[in-house]
């Protein structure tokens, strides 16, 4: 590992909650930073700007890095981070996409109020939990044949419409509608495919949830437009590609690391270890991780499924046709994008990982009941704290090639949590003090997802709008918790 430090002289303030770190010793381009002086504060206290210089050191990279106020520590690369590298000459970097490729979030409306779900929030939470499998190595009931898991991995979202998962109204408010074109399935391990065949449709653990929300706030104008309104019940599914992806990413970071030294390339970091897209090596990568974000959006739209029916057996009519998406975002991926760069537009290959896509109104990728207001941002808040819809604004497309923050971000390491509360505890109290009714497979994964282990959601969100890059929409605030 090199070991450069990063230069706190070297990074000030140029507007009210944006950051700007100076090029210094191998840095190829700037970077910044969003978040007031809190967040910065405890940006300084680990590996995160160290990981974020590493980035903007990387050959092939465009115009300038970011880190969003939800960041932190990653592999290699900080969650939180975006980059973008020239389509032919730059290179492609597994740890900047991440191993949870496509982790992403989800809105679902309901044609229910708050008034209405309160009373059976229990039975309802109690009826998802045990619908949605959930947990370390949770399996589906939906079993697959390797055959049906190529489908999935190439066809995406319209696997789920011919088998009977999805309406046709879900996939255009899914991004990228719910397929990237070009995955290639051969390119996946066979270990990969073991783990994945039977995880189609299941949460996971960690900090994957299944929540009931309500919309407590509102900027009345935008959410009319997104169809919200104060007092309506919405579901916010937050998961990824589960065994399937991550088995990629392990996978070709292992393949990629020896290449990378018998290349002699430069690497602050083996985390952050990256491929020259001339590589056949890159673009077999590319193609299985595409694979996975297909996965990913069938694994989110089948949880769909069973929450719309769920909620159909537990109010006793039908409305599964009454809950449409508010939208799909993926926050780790790596996507070819067109963008401005001093006025000329190029083609790059973006990674977020642990970030948001967040167009603007009139760009060409939105859907058409979304290219009049910019797209829907989805930032889900820890267990137990608020969550938040936004829009994508212009700003965003100058200083973070269309990306806003993904979450609240962690402020405490999970083992840290664990030793601080007790997950039954915690459980409790939620219950008795908020009413948020938790149901999680493990204490042990309720004390790691303690609110208090995350930053403030509150300070994160308006930290985006303040600096332009998305707007709020409407504040969520939870009735019913699924943990893993």
């Amino acid at each position: 590992m090199n070991d450069l430090k990063v230069d706190f002289n070297k990074i000030r303030k140029v507007e009210d909650v944006v950051w700007k770190m100076e090029r210094h010793d191998e840095m190829k381009v700037p970077a910044y930073i969003i978040g007031d002086e809190r967040i910065m504060n405890t940006l300084k206290k680990d590996r995160t700007l160290w990981q974020l210089k590493n980035v903007a050191s990387l050959p092939g990279i465009v115009k300038n890095a970011v880190l969003m106020p939800d960041g932190h520590e990653g592999y290699g690369f900080p969650i939180g981070g975006v980059a973008a590298f020239d389509g032919e000459e730059g290179i492609v970097s597994p740890g900047g996409i991440g191993y949870d490729i496509n982790c992403g979030v989800r809105l679902i409306k309901t044609p229910l109020k708050v008034e209405e779900v309160k009373p059976k929030i229990k039975e309802l939470v109690d009826s998802l939990f045990k619908n949605v499998p959930t947990g370390v190595g949770s399996e589906s009931r939906i079993r697959l044949t390797k055959g049906e898991l190529g489908e999935v991995a190439e066809r995406g979202i319209d696997w789920t419409l011919e088998n009977g998962f999805a309406f046709e109204e879900d996939k255009e408010r899914i991004e990228e509608y719910g397929v990237m074109e070009n995955a290639d399935y051969s390119k996946v391990s066979k270990r990969a495919k073991e783990r994945g065949k039977s995880q189609l449709g299941t949460l996971g653990a960690g900090n994957h949830f299944l929540e009931v929300q309500y919309v407590e706030e509102s900027n009345e104008e935008l959410a009319k437009m997104f169809g919200l309104e104060r007092g309506d019940v919405v579901v916010m599914v937050h998961c990824g590609s589960r065994g399937f992806g991550h088995q990629i990413a392990s996978d070709y970071i292992k393949e990629f690391i020896p290449i990378a030294k018998k290349l002699n390339l430069y690497m602050p970091d083996l985390e952050l270890v990256y491929l020259p897209l001339e590589r056949e090596e890159s673009w077999n990568y590319i193609e299985a991780m595409r694979s996975a974000v297909n996965f990913a959006f069938v694994n989110r739209q089948i949880i769909t499924n069973f929450v719309r029916e769920t909620f159909r057996d537990v109010f006793r009519k039908n409305i599964e046709e009454e809950m449409p998406l508010l939208y799909d975002v993926a926050h780790n991926i790596g996507k070819f994008e067109k963008h401005a760069v001093e006025k000329v537009n190029r083609n790059l290959l973006v990674h977020r990982k642990g970030a948001t896509r967040a167009f603007p109104a009139g760009r060409e990728e939105l859907p058409s009941i979304y290219k009049k207001t910019g797209q829907p941002v989805l930032i889900p808040g820890s267990m137990g704290t608020s969550s938040y819809v936004l829009v994508g604004e212009e700003k965003a497309l100058d200083i973070s090639f269309g990306s806003s923050c993904h979450g609240a971000g962690r402020s405490m390491s999970r083992s840290k949590a664990k030793k601080t509360w007790k997950g039954e505890e915690l459980i409790k109290e939620l219950w008795e003090k908020k009413g948020i009714y938790v149901r999680s497979r493990t204490f042990k994964v309720a004390a790691e997802e303690a609110p208090k282990a995350y930053k403030d959601v509150d300070i994160v969100a308006k930290s985006v709008e303040k600096a332009g890059i998305s707007k709020i929409v409407a504040k969520l605030k939870p009735l019913g918790v699924v943990k893993g």
